[in-house]
């Protein structure tokens, strides 16, 4: 059950790296970036909240005990 949840975190993380990415080519990241010199919250978000979901992920699959039982 462990496995499945941390694989699930990583794929979610992943995914939102991606839309994280996506979001910072948008127009209106570049405005944004223009003007205050950085990217918008919501790039923001998306990429630290897929960074911080992807690493607990891989954590928990490669890090993770082999229970046998």
């Amino acid at each position: 059950m462990n496995k499945l949840i941390s694989l699930a975190l990583l794929i979610s993380g992943i995914i939102l790296i991606i839309y994280g990415i996506s979001a910072s080519d948008s127009i209106g990241s570049s405005f944004s970036r223009f003007f205050t010199g950085n990217p918008t919250d919501k790039t923001m978000w998306l990429l630290i909240g897929g960074i911080v979901a992807a690493g607990i992920g891989g954590a928990g699959l490669f890090l993770g005990g082999s229970k046998t039982s």
